[in-house]
């Protein structure tokens, strides 16, 4: 029985070892490798290789690794990210050709990366002497998408190039040592594509050389390849060529002069073209699209397969275009400069080396935080006193309140909350007459803001033993010159009745004077003229008077009679009037 039961401990044991290896190569699944793995490079060319992660039968969250490569034989150009399946990078990429290391460490987010080709970098080298080169990883982790962060890697690759001497450095535009008697390959330029490491947009291209005296024909091609020997010929040579709709890709103008001698050297002249922009791309922020998170992560990367991105033109709501480089944008994600409370878009052009551009807007909402509340305050000071007023908001923040006086500036305070979020403010200056705003704004930790408060209004006054003093100055102010006033109009009063009196006087005495002048003139005159009338009756004695003639006497006694109780009710009225 006792063997029985050791046997049953035994099967026991092994079942439980062999569940462990089992579960062990489950878990780890994974592995890094490069592709191409192998190869042959001539010196000067570049060498380019890239890293792939498998992962069949489990998905992944996160990849780092370590890549060495001897630094005597190469020379990191690039590093891409172009493609690849992270969308964080923890650490970004990077690489010290003194050292002779390439550095990432990246994350895919939620479902993760499960699969057998996962793209993780491309990089570049330069090679720079012969011989054979090893590129391997001596570190490198795997991490599972199980909410543990379980290491799954299971093997790490490497990679071997022969580097020898074949196909030498391809130059651009070449001019190779002159055979003797034949001509010396053509110097080409282009004033399309002028620079061979450039990307261009033209499908139409162009191309210029001199053609030397003794050339009697030229001979000219187009192709993928960087060294090809041109079949077209051109008997007389031509020194310009044009050729029209090409296709994106990288392309190579060859050109030959021949002369009496026989076909010289070959030129072979590289141009770059692009015309597809950057593939389509989604903006999305992190936090959402409505967030109080003043400064919001944003994802927006996108690639293109051709010349690559060069970099990002963003604008925000009425702002200005600023550029951004890629790897600034750090592929995934951005972060925004701080952003006030409000809706506005964020508009992002992707350029590739070309200067195409895919581009893409979204809308964005900072939602502001709740404005501070005061508490308790005075509705009405007196001059000379200080506001002091309490509130409450976010504990630990920055508070700014505003204080306005009528139609003058508004001065800020910046004041901080307790851990109760509590804070009170206590004016600087002795409050004057006037009536005064105060409200208030609050700033967190991450400086996301609120809007401005509620506007209280306060009235500040004089107190009451200056009131009285105030209102006694200025009624005797109003007091005094009044009864100056009316003393003086008195005294013009006064004046002005004496002066009219002492007139009259003299008007009444002038006027007697005048009146009896006047009487003496014409009783003096009605003597004349009765001495007259009696002169003319005697005549009448002697002779008869015509008719006429005494119908002008009669009438000039009418007259006088007339004139007499004219003057006389006249001076009689001018009597009256200045008694």
């Amino acid at each position: 029985m006792e063997k029985i039961q050791k046997i049953k401990y035994i099967l026991l044991f092994f079942i439980l070892l062999l569940a462990f290896f089992s579960v062990g190569n489950v878990v780890n699944a994974a592995n890094l490798y490069f592709s191409p793995s192998s190869g042959s490079n001539a010196i000067g060319s570049l060498l380019s290789t890239t890293v792939y992660v498998s992962s069949a039968d489990q998905a992944l969250n996160a990849a780092s690794g370590v890549i060495s490569f001897p630094q005597d034989k190469l020379e990191v150009v690039s590093v891409s990210k172009s493609g690849s399946i992270f969308s964080l990078w923890v650490q970004e990429p990077s690489f010290s050709n003194k050292e002779g290391t390439v550095n990432f460490e990246g994350i895919v987010l939620n479902p993760g990366f499960m699969g057998s080709s996962g793209k993780i970098i491309t990089v570049s080298f330069k090679v720079k002497a012969l011989g054979v080169v090893d590129l391997n990883f001596p570190s490198g982790s795997v991490l599972a998408n199980d909410g543990q962060g379980t290491n799954i890697l299971k093997s790490l690759g490497s990679a071997r190039f022969s580097l020898d001497s074949k196909g030498s450095t391809i130059t651009e535009s070449t001019t190779p040592t002159i055979v003797y008697g034949t001509p010396s390959a053509p110097e080409i330029s282009s004033p399309t594509h002028s620079d061979p490491n450039s990307w261009y947009s033209k499908k139409d291209s162009s191309f210029e050389w001199k053609v030397p005296d003794d050339v009697t024909a030229v001979r000219l091609s187009v192709g993928d390849l960087p060294r090809s020997t041109p079949t077209v010929v051109y008997s007389p040579a031509i020194s310009k060529k044009e050729i029209p709709d090409l296709t994106d890709g990288i392309h190579y103008f060859h050109a030959q002069f021949r002369n009496s001698k026989g076909w010289g050297e070959i030129s072979h002249f590289r141009f770059q073209i692009d015309t597809e922009p950057p593939k389509p791309f989604k903006i999305k922020f992190i936090d959402g699209n409505e967030t109080e998170n003043p400064r919001p992560t944003v994802v927006f990367d996108t690639t293109d397969s051709l010349s690559g991105v060069n970099y990002y033109k963003i604008k925000i709501g009425e702002g200005d275009f600023f550029n951004v480089a890629p790897e600034i944008v750090k592929t995934n994600p951005y972060t925004l400069l701080p952003q006030n409370p409000g809706k506005r878009n964020i508009l992002v052009q992707a350029f590739d080396k070309a200067e195409n551009y895919s581009v893409n807007t979204e809308e964005f909402i900072i939602k502001p935080l709740e404005a501070p509340i005061f508490t308790e305050y005075s509705k009405e000071l007196t001059s000379g006193e200080t506001l002091i007023a309490k509130g409450s908001t976010y504990p630990n923040s920055k508070v700014t309140v505003w204080l306005k006086m009528d139609k003058e500036n508004e001065r800020s305070f910046i004041i901080k909350s307790g851990q109760d979020g509590k804070f009170t403010f206590v004016s600087e200056e002795k409050m004057q007459d006037g009536v005064y705003k105060f409200w208030a704004e609050v700033e967190g930790d991450r400086g996301a803001k609120s809007l401005p408060g509620e506007k209280i209004t306060i009235k500040v006054i004089q107190s009451a033993f200056l009131r009285i003093g105030s209102w006694a100055v200025s009624f005797f102010a109003v007091l005094i010159p009044l009864i100056a006033l009316i003393v003086l109009i008195i005294v013009l009063v006064w004046y002005s009745w004496h002066k009219f009196l002492f007139l009259k006087k003299r008007i009444r005495k002038e006027t007697r004077e005048a009146s009896s002048a006047v009487s003496d003139s014409f009783n003096l005159l009605k003597e004349n003229v009765q001495e007259t009338i009696k002169i003319l009756e005697k005549t009448h004695t002697k002779r008869e008077l015509t008719k006429e003639e005494d119908k002008i006497l009669k009438q000039f006694k009418r007259d006088v009679e007339d004139a007499e109780k004219f003057i006389k009710k006249e001076v009689d009225d001018i009597g009256k009037l200045v008694k």
